[in-house]
């Protein structure tokens, strides 16, 4: 195996400071569902994770503002002279 793909398998620890009966509790439920205590964690905690940034990044729009933004995607106003400015410069800039 390289030493890429051995970094990318490395796992990597996470420690959580909270009251022994908050810990009793845990370990009861993860008993009662027959896994370890880090399964029952990560099985719990991912997806609220990834619930969490998806909702951070999903744009909501109601009403009007909906509108205005559905209308400006369709129907984008032409390019003043600033604006193609810009686009030349950024064109100089990125091209190899």
């Amino acid at each position: 195996m390289s030493q890429v793909a051995r970094a990318t398998n490395k796992l990597a620890r996470m420690e959580t400071r909270l009251k022994p009966d908050q810990k009793r509790l845990i370990e009861h439920a993860a008993d009662l569902q027959g896994t370890t205590l880090t399964n029952f964690v990560l099985a719990n905690v991912l997806p609220v994770a990834v619930a969490t940034i998806k909702e951070s990044e999903t744009l909501r729009l109601r009403g009007e503002d909906r509108e205005v933004f559905i209308n400006a995607l369709l129907n984008p106003p032409k390019a003043n002279e600033f604006a193609k400015g810009a686009a030349a410069r950024y064109k100089r800039q990125v091209s190899f």
